[in-house]
């Protein structure tokens, strides 16, 4: 007679949406492997019997993602090929009661607030290192206050030891991130602290590069930018979200600035540190954004020549403030005008790749694909691959393309 083998638990956690979500992941990993169920990311093997979806619930796209992602668990569950299923983020902190109804198979459902020591689900030299939660800004057509509630800054000494236990684990970059960066402290120490933080952070040994993601233009402090050309191991890259520059366009997002300031702002930046990488991300076919809104942002980034650029297309958000203005723009034509507008920034970052020939840069490698290396500078973020290498070289830059570059190691 066959006896049946009591088969050990393992858990394949699968993220969607942003790098905050891939943090929350990673503290769930660390819960996970402290009681000692094995846990593994977006396993291809299919050798698990749970799974874990942590959604994304910011823009419809997203949702529509994590939806069709749960159903096809659903769906493998069904078919017996994995035995308990959860959902958890902002999709499920959000709609929670509703899906409850609509998708009864799920085993239990659960909102964002996770702490603890994280497994990194990244490559091993670089990790995303949290520094608050939750959002205190009323934009009008975003939903992260809704799903991940007030600002909450975690204190320095805790972020520093986080650090240091990611650079003993062989970390090399940490990209830090937050709703918004530029907030921080503001609750816990009644002023804004990015700055003290950062100074911290660099001193901390064996992190050699620190790359500052999410920070609003609104009372943007500017010691954070002295601190940044005064410490080599803090990268020069800024991405700071603008969404739009047409001045009708930001006070209807309820952006809090103006175009001119964030004109001054753009241009103390570059004056305060040299060479830096500026990285902005923009929205297109906001209500009542006409061709003429369209333009002066196309006008905007002819001015002012941003190395990296990102765009969404609006989407209307139930509970936002936009939710009450009239979707007026249909989505191929919100689609068409983020193409135009691409189409602007591609040639600029072309123009600004031929700059970088004959250059040498320091360079991160990240993996090797199809027989060459693929790396960053510190003027570069990350994407997410598991096949790596993680050392730095110099790279002599021979070749530029639109949005990449190719060179040897010199």
């Amino acid at each position: 007679m066959k006896t049946k083998t009591i088969k050990k638990d393992k858990v394949n956690i699968i993220t969607l949406g942003c790098s905050k979500n891939m943090v929350d992941s990673e503290v769930l990993s660390g819960q996970l492997k402290a009681s000692e169920i094995d846990v593994v990311h977006e396993n291809k093997k299919k050798d698990h019997n749970i799974v874990i979806v942590n959604t994304c619930g910011f823009i419809e796209k997203a949702k529509e993602e994590s939806i069709n992602t749960i159903l096809e668990q659903v769906d493998l569950k069904q078919k017996g090929k994995i035995d308990k299923l959860y959902v958890t983020g902002c999709l499920s902190h959000r709609y929670r009661d509703d899906l409850e109804k609509e998708i009864p198979e799920v085993d239990a459902w659960f909102g964002t607030e996770l702490v603890g020591e994280r497994f990194l689900a990244t490559p091993q030299h670089y990790a995303y290192l949290k520094i608050s939660e939750g959002c205190n800004r009323t934009c009008a057509f975003c939903a992260i206050p809704l799903m991940r509630g007030n600002h909450v800054s975690k204190n320095i000494e805790d972020i520093v030891k986080e650090a240091e236990i990611l650079v003993k684990k062989g970390v090399k970059e940490i990209m830090l991130i937050a709703q918004e960066l530029t907030y921080y402290g503001l609750d816990i120490y009644k002023k804004r602290m990015l700055a003290d933080l950062l100074k911290h952070l660099s001193d901390v040994k064996g992190l050699e590069w620190i790359r500052l993601h999410y920070a609003y233009p609104h009372k943007f402090p500017l010691e954070v930018l002295d601190v940044m050309r005064e410490r080599k191991n803090i990268c020069n890259y800024l991405d700071m979200p603008l969404q739009h520059a047409a001045d009708n366009m930001l006070k209807a997002m309820k952006r809090q600035i103006t175009r001119e300031e964030m004109e001054e702002l753009i241009t103390t930046t570059r004056e305060k540190v040299p060479g830096i990488c500026l990285r902005t991300t923009l929205i297109a076919g906001f209500p009542g954004e006409t061709s003429d809104d369209v333009e002066k942002l196309k006008l905007f980034l002819q001015q002012h020549r941003f190395d990296r650029v990102g765009i969404f297309t609006y989407s209307h958000e139930e509970g936002t403030s936009a939710f009450d203005l009239k979707d007026n723009i249909p989505q191929k034509e919100k689609e068409r005008r983020a193409e135009e507008i691409m189409e602007v920034q591609q040639e600029i970052s072309f123009e600004k790749n031929q700059q970088k020939l004959g250059k040498t840069f320091k360079v991160l490698v990240d993996k090797k694909e199809a027989g060459r290396y693929l790396g960053r500078t510190e003027f570069d973020s990350v994407e997410v691959d598991n096949e790596v290498i993680g050392e730095f070289v110099n790279v002599q830059i021979l070749k530029a393309y639109d949005y990449d570059i190719e060179g040897k190691v010199v």
